[in-house]
């Protein structure tokens, strides 16, 4: 008996858009539910091996809250390509230049590896500020949990 599987174009078609508001939430809580609608895990028709997720907007990164004494202890690591270019920045500093890239990293680590996961990472919109110019794809707030 073979499963039922969702079409690619009804996937596309019912994919919505959410609104998060990043401040005062912990950065870890706030990954893990904007991972999992990325993914698509809230839905009935959730397959692993398909991107069924949804977009998220997620405003205020700035504002996100770190627990414990992860602002002078963790360090964020990446390779530029050329001898020698390994770069490391601690979560602080990375707060203050990026605040995006720490909202995307996190969730990016959640995300499956590979082209799949890459295409899920696409829908993931992190703005610094309040302001972003998604209005028009009317997303619904979603509150995210403390």
């Amino acid at each position: 008996m073979a499963t039922a599987q969702p079409k690619v174009e009804t996937i596309a078609r019912n994919r919505k858009w959410y609104l998060v508001d990043a401040e005062g939430k912990v950065l870890g809580r706030l990954a893990t539910q904007v991972a999992t609608i990325l993914r698509g895990k809230h839905k009935p028709n959730f397959a692993p091996h398909l991107d069924v997720g949804d977009h998220v907007v997620v405003v205020n990164a700035e504002k996100v809250h770190l627990t414990g004494r992860k602002l002078t202890t963790k360090t964020y690591r990446w390779h530029t390509g050329y001898i020698g270019g390994l770069r490391e920045v601690r979560a602080e500093k990375m707060l203050r230049a990026h605040p995006e890239r720490v909202i995307e990293w996190a969730v990016q680590g959640m995300l499956p590896k590979g082209r799949l996961g890459r295409a899920m990472a696409k829908k993931l919109k992190v703005y610094r500020g309040p302001e972003h110019p998604h209005q028009s794809q009317t997303p619904e707030p979603l509150e995210a949990r403390r």
